[in-house]
């Protein structure tokens, strides 16, 4: 199947629906023999003790190791790779479709937080908090002054509180050139 684009990223804060999404697409793009990774995932495996580490508690080592193993992930193809600066980190990159999830209803994402992460309104209020101004302030540190989630970095923008799961996947799968959509 011809495709619009030979890869996917995934970006965007906490809970606004990165890991539903790239769950989402495995039924449709692993029979193509794409491959999915997480930025997450690979932070988390360096940091073994942190369940949803702070940018901040990886050196700038660490995070230079996520960002080539993501460009070269980019650069073999076919690969769905979910992690907050994805799309950022392949925004030189054409052929590759770049989708920033966001959630604008705050009550929502904390909801997801209570339940995904199992703690109470007030401890999801400040990991989101914590998590979000955390990693700004480290990767501004980092890749220095950018807006990591300025809409001109990506080709489709998708605001999980308005579009659920698979009307989300659907809009990434009709960017993507997808034409079976019998499993939607």
């Amino acid at each position: 199947m011809e495709l619009n684009f030979k890869n996917i990223t995934i970006s965007g804060g906490v809970a606004t629906g990165k890991d539903t999404l790239l769950e989402n697409l495995k039924p449709f793009l692993l029979p193509l023999g794409w491959k999915f990774a997480s930025g997450g995932i690979i932070l988390r495996d360096y940091l073994k003790e942190y369940k949803h580490p702070l940018a901040s508690l990886g050196d700038e080592k660490i995070h230079r190791l996520i960002d080539e193993r993501t460009i070269k992930l980019l650069k073999e193809g076919h690969y769905v790779i979910n992690s907050w600066l994805a799309g950022f980190m392949a925004r030189n990159f054409e052929d590759t479709l770049r989708v920033l999830l966001i959630c604008s209803n705050p009550a929502l994402k904390i909801d997801r937080v209570v339940n995904r992460d199992k703690v109470t309104i007030e401890e999801a209020k400040r990991m989101i908090k914590e998590r979000e101004e955390d990693n700004l302030k480290t990767w501004k540190k980092i890749y220095g002054d950018f807006d990591f989630f300025d809409p001109k970095y990506y080709h489709l923008v998708i605001d999980t509180y308005s579009s659920g799961p698979l009307e989300t996947v659907g809009k990434v799968l009709d960017r993507l050139g997808f034409k079976n959509k019998n499993k939607i």
